[in-house]
């Protein structure tokens, strides 16, 4: 049996950690020591660097929320107790006079000093015999299988989050020790003020690899910047309810609370703070795996009361409804992202109107159902949902949305978008309101941005700076600006970012070479005019073949043997076909309304006009360049 130390622990400065980059590499370095620890997989270490990371990023925002309310007079109850706060049993100890001390007195890390004092084993021992069963209990007494009645609300989210947990996955206390420790200098206090929200980027990159090693679960998620523009764009405030009702990690819920968050400005009243953090925010999580990280995730940001539902938001069928019974029946704003080319099976289609496996196209029936009369909607769609006309769902959700909705935008971004998450489909972010018929659709074309892996869409793509105020042309990146400033016909113009067009969205004011506005009601009238003769010409033959029929049915009656019998049943399946075939000619016409996928009508093809005898002698002349360049080069080496 080991000794306790008597020296005390060597104190570590916890450095500053300012920006995303920092951040994650300070994660991967605990996910190395995970690796060679019973953990070789991100199927293994990502939950398990998701539980002790919450707790600890918990214990310091407890600590800081009490230390504020006692600032002010006020109580302030811990949702844990001794000794299952981090800094009892997780903390490094020390002896040192400056260690910090629990409200007990005693030192941080007082608990993990005993068990190691007390033998090998002994903390696996407590983590798996004490702490996870204490904290499973706060949401389910373990006793008679019930939701805790005497949990708070919190305290049972934490319960939720930890109910994934079985046991330590960590093979060695000694492995287990050296990841606390660098979890432990992860602290709220050292991240900086200007990158609070990494923490949910680290989510993402570590669920990232998850997917990579398993193909057939992994999730596409969203890239931050997408999402901050989506809400910069509908921008959501204190008072409305914000819905995302495949929430993954919770992304789109943290950033829009971000946004109401920064807008209340640096003193607002305590009852919006409650508003905001309990009332406003909600969402339906499917995978097992995600809906407790996405709860934890929407934690550490603030919002410590998520209204999640876990279960499959199509079938209805749930699997933890409990921290969702304050939702309304609709929402305010909805901010999604579908996932792509899923498919469902009878038990989801048979809740819809329109039944298809298309997953999307569900989703997008289930949000018309569940977003409020003035409520607005920003969700990610790829093509194929926005150009399909050949199959009736599709074509009806469409046709549902511009009926019910104010379709006013459609964002064509670029193919790499979703690269770095291992998609290559092409994608739009769409916005709408409900309540009003669209009567014209304002469109903005990204295609000619290059993003990839390494270079991924940045909000100054958008022309947004970080808190959504539109920035100025000097701020855009190069290769956004570089076509637009070369081109002789607009050289010296302000560069038309989709911010700035933005707020002249359907007006003159909002046309450029990447936006560009249709005006729908014109196109369903065109359709309209165009259907008429097919549609007449249906009719005609309809009142004809009852005609034929009534005569047919005559004809029989009086002679069953007549030689005339097979001519005119010849004569009403001809018809018959005719009649089919306008119908669907007028039905092409109709389903053509629907086919919404962009396509710029401003864009400028540069074409090579130059002759081949021309190229021939660009060539050769750019070859002297290089010939001269390496004469130049090698001279000056053998100088």
């Amino acid at each position: 049996m080991p000794k306790a130390k008597k020296k005390s622990a060597k104190k570590k400065t916890a450095r500053a950690i300012s920006s995303t980059r920092s951040l994650s590499s300070y994660v991967k370095s605990v996910c190395d020591i995970m690796r060679r620890s019973n953990c070789a997989s991100a199927l293994q270490y990502v939950p398990e660097l998701t539980w002790i990371l919450f707790l600890r990023i918990l214990d310091a925002q407890e600590k800081r929320d009490k230390e504020e309310a006692e600032a002010v007079g006020k109580s302030f109850e811990c949702a844990l107790r001794s000794p299952f706060r981090w800094q009892d049993w997780a903390a490094p100890y020390s002896e040192e006079a400056d260690h910090p001390k629990t409200d007990e007195g005693k030192p941080y890390g007082w608990k993990r000093n005993e068990l190691f004092a007390a033998g090998d084993g002994k903390l696996f021992d407590f983590i798996n015999s004490e702490l996870l069963p204490h904290l499973h209990s706060l949401d389910i007494d373990l006793e008679t299988k019930l939701p805790n009645p005497n949990a708070t609300r919190k305290q049972r989210v934490i319960g939720r989050i930890m109910t994934a947990v079985e046991r330590v996955r960590v093979d060695s206390e000694t492995n287990l020790r050296d990841v606390l420790d660098k979890v432990d200098e992860i602290s709220i206090d050292n991240v900086d003020d200007t990158h609070f929200f990494t923490l949910s980027q680290v989510y993402e990159d570590l669920l990232l690899k998850m997917g990579e090693k398993n193909s057939d679960g992994g999730q596409f998620f969203t890239p931050r910047e997408v999402i901050r523009a989506m809400v910069h764009t509908v921008a959501p405030k204190l008072g409305d309810t914000v819905y995302d009702p495949c929430c993954g990690t919770g992304g789109f819920l943290a950033i829009a609370y971000e946004h109401i968050r920064r807008n209340m400005g640096n003193a607002p009243a305590s009852t919006d703070i409650s508003k905001l953090k309990h009332d406003t925010f909600f969402g339906r999580e499917k995978e097992n795996l995600v809906y407790p990280i996405a709860l934890a995730n929407l934690v550490l940001h603030g919002i410590d009361q998520p209204n999640l539902w876990h279960g499959n938001t199509l079938t209805k069928r749930a699997t933890y409804k409990e921290l969702f019974d304050k939702a309304p029946a609709t929402f305010d704003v909805i901010l999604t992202n579908p996932p792509f080319g899923g498919k469902e099976g009878q038990d989801a289609q048979k809740n819809y109107a329109f039944a298809t496996s298309s997953t999307q196209t569900l989703f997008v029936q289930d949000i018309l159902s569940e977003l409020a009369d003035g409520g607005s909607c920003a969700i990610v769609l790829d093509d194929g949902f926005l150009f399909r006309k050949d199959e009736s769902a599709f074509v009806e959700t469409k046709r549902k949305l511009v009926d019910e909705c104010n379709l006013w935008a459609i964002v064509s971004l670029p193919g790499g978008v979703f690269s770095g998450a291992g998609a290559a489909v092409k994608t739009n972010l769409v916005f709408f309101t409900k309540g009003e018929k669209t009567k014209k659709i304002w469109h903005y074309d990204f295609s000619h941005v290059k993003v990839g892996k390494k270079t991924p869409m940045t909000l100054a793509h958008f022309g947004f700076g970080k808190n959504g105020e539109t920035i100025d042309d000097t701020e855009l990146p190069m290769l956004l600006t570089q076509e637009w400033q070369d081109d002789e016909d607009v050289a010296g113009e302000p560069f038309p970012t989709y911010a700035k067009m933005l707020p002249h969205r359907g007006t003159k004011k909002g046309e450029s070479r990447y936006s560009w506005t249709i005006d729908f009601t014109a196109r369903r009238k065109k359709a309209r005019d165009e259907m008429q003769p097919f549609l007449a010409e249906a009719e005609r033959l309809r009142d004809e073949i009852v005609d034929h029929k009534e005569a047919l049915r005559a004809l029989k009656k009086a002679d069953k043997k007549s030689e005339k019998i097979k001519p005119l049943e010849e004569t009403i399946a001809e018809k018959e076909k005719a009649r089919k075939e306008a119908e669907n000619k007028a039905e092409s016409i109709s389903n053509t309304v629907y086919d919404l996928k962009p396509v710029n009508p401003n864009k400028v093809e540069k074409i090579d006009e130059r002759t081949p005898a021309e190229v021939i002698k660009s060539i050769e002349e750019q070859g002297k360049i290089v010939t001269a360049s390496l004469k130049a080069l090698q001279k000056l080496l053998n100088s």
